[in-house]
């Protein structure tokens, strides 16, 4: 198997996506950040200090899915037409799921991806106060997919 972001030399490249047809693109990430069961409490009663923790993850997410590009070198900047964040409080932490969707000529999944990332990070951001033995992990691309644009 080739890499595509390897040239012949072995050095680091961006892909010519120039001679692909744009086609609609949708990719689904999960994620997981393990919390105390007290921070856990906290969070689900919105009584953290730095406030609403699932709506400003959710906040950081989307804009950090936007900024994917800018964030990992070699990904192309691509329009972005959905991302939805959503979370899902389990016993020992919350699990995070991102929806992209997008018409282009490269895959978004680095954008689902990234937007689990930073909601991972922001959740650990706004509850670090109170517990610094959070966990994050499990991030993984659950579904990726590609059809021809009608119109």
């Amino acid at each position: 198997m080739k890499l595509t972001h390897i040239d012949d030399h072995g050095k680091a490249r961006m892909v010519d996506i120039s001679p692909k047809p744009p086609m609609h693109r949708e990719a689904v990430a999960a994620g997981k950040i393990i919390l105390a069961p007290a921070t856990l409490e906290l969070l689900q009663q919105n009584r953290l200090q730095k406030g609403d923790v699932l709506a400003v993850a959710r906040v950081a997410a989307i804009q950090g899915g936007k900024k994917t590009a800018e964030l990992i070198p070699l990904c192309h900047p691509l329009p972005i037409h959905q991302l939805d964040v959503q979370f899902r409080v389990v016993a020992d932490g919350v699990e995070i799921t991102a929806r992209a969707v997008s018409e282009g000529k490269t895959g978004i999944e680095m954008e689902a991806l990234t937007a689990v990332s930073i909601a991972a990070l922001t959740i650990y951001d706004m509850c670090k106060a109170v517990d610094r033995n959070m966990i994050i992990g499990a991030i993984a691309l659950l579904e990726k997919s590609k059809h021809e644009i009608h119109g």
